[in-house]
């Protein structure tokens, strides 16, 4: 389910308490936004001059987002520590490496006093066309916050490294200037989550989390206010409906409630 509204409005949704609080939340970088980002010039080349892109932020309401209120969100929306070890809920932050240490000390606030510092490793950078690089970046920067006990966790057994290679999404429609890929979201979901879990996104943009999570047999739920982005991944999330009902049918098989009702 997407809601176009903003997450502090949530209240009146009636929104199952989520397993997995997933979000990539705005970097609030402003006029330099396209900064490390090909599309500062044009055609992608610095020796063709700046684009009309250069100087510009991404969304112009980025600045409306307050960290206070959406770790009150977060505290309210994500299930209650339980008794029993391996079934704590948590929430995954994606966001830039300065970010880390402002949510690190806002959560405490709410009673989330433990994180692991998490890197994704990419094979690429976006600023090697900037001419007074010598040192790029290829990293994006995550968290992983948690009360007090270790999160619900399953990975058969195996490890998981807090630097994860990052996977290059080309099959989903490109949505979103800060869009994450699908099987890396797909990725965090498994390991966190059991299919029938609840996986809320409150800044959900082009919907790749809800899709991964559709995908993963869990009940998400997304909040974005921007229209054009709320239009754009509600279509892209029915798509990925009426594909899975596609499939159960040429099965002969009923779809399962929860992915007809949720998404």
């Amino acid at each position: 389910m997407i809601i176009r509204d903003n997450f502090q409005n949530s209240k009146q949704y009636n929104i199952p308490r989520a397993q997995l609080l997933l979000a990539d939340i705005p970097y609030q970088i402003g006029k330099n936004a396209y900064g490390s980002n090909p599309s500062w010039y044009k055609d992608g080349d610095n020796k063709n001059g700046e684009s009309e892109l250069a100087g510009k932020s991404f969304f112009n309401n980025d600045n409306e987002f307050i960290i206070s209120e959406f770790f009150h969100f977060c505290d309210r929306l994500l299930k209650p520590e339980p008794k029993e070890s391996g079934k704590a809920p948590c929430m995954f932050l994606f966001c830039s490496f300065e970010q880390q240490f402002e949510l690190i000390e806002e959560a405490k606030k709410y009673g989330f006093n433990k994180y692991i510092n998490i890197v994704f490793r990419k094979n690429f950078s976006a600023q090697v066309l900037k001419a007074n690089m010598r040192i790029v970046g290829n990293c994006e920067y995550g968290l992983l916050l948690f009360r007090e006990k270790l999160p619900k966790f399953n990975n058969h057994g195996k490890m998981v490294f807090n630097c994860i290679d990052w996977e290059k999404d080309t099959d989903s429609p490109k949505i979103h200037p800060t869009q994450k890929p699908v099987k890396l979201l797909m990725k965090i979901i498994s390991i966190f989550t059991d299919e029938g879990d609840v996986v809320i996104d409150p800044v959900c943009g082009s919907g790749s989390s809800l899709v991964a999570a559709f995908r993963m047999n869990r009940k998400a739920y997304g909040f974005e206010i921007m229209k054009k982005y709320f239009d754009l991944a509600s279509e892209w999330v029915k798509q990925e409906q009426d594909q899975f009902k596609m499939v159960f049918t040429h099965k002969n098989r009923t779809p399962p409630k929860e992915a007809t009702d949720e998404a």
